[in-house]
């Protein structure tokens, strides 16, 4: 079997997949700024989550991608590890 990289750059060949890709990209992207921070700050998931008052269950799903949080967890999420959450609007390109 071929490894990641041969795979994304093969499947991003594909138009359609390219755009759904790069439509996901900032969501994916803020995800993994916030699993870089918890591990920099030495925290596991069960440890943010008790932090925030959940499960670590909660902290799996949303580093997975397969949840879509509110702002105001975001916000609990960013002030427990001690960050602060800045948002730009810039125009496409």
């Amino acid at each position: 079997m071929k490894n990641y990289k041969q795979l994304k750059n093969r499947l991003l060949k594909d138009k359609e997949v390219k755009k759904s890709y790069e439509a996901l990209r900032p969501e994916f992207e803020f995800i993994t700024a916030i699993i870089k921070k918890r591990i920099e700050k030495g925290l596991t998931q069960k440890m943010l989550a008790k932090k925030l008052g959940t499960k670590q269950s909660a902290i799996s799903r949303l580093e997975s991608g397969a949840y879509n949080p509110s702002f105001a967890f975001l916000k609990k999420i960013v002030n427990a590890m001690n960050l602060e959450l800045k948002i730009s609007l810039v125009e496409k390109q």
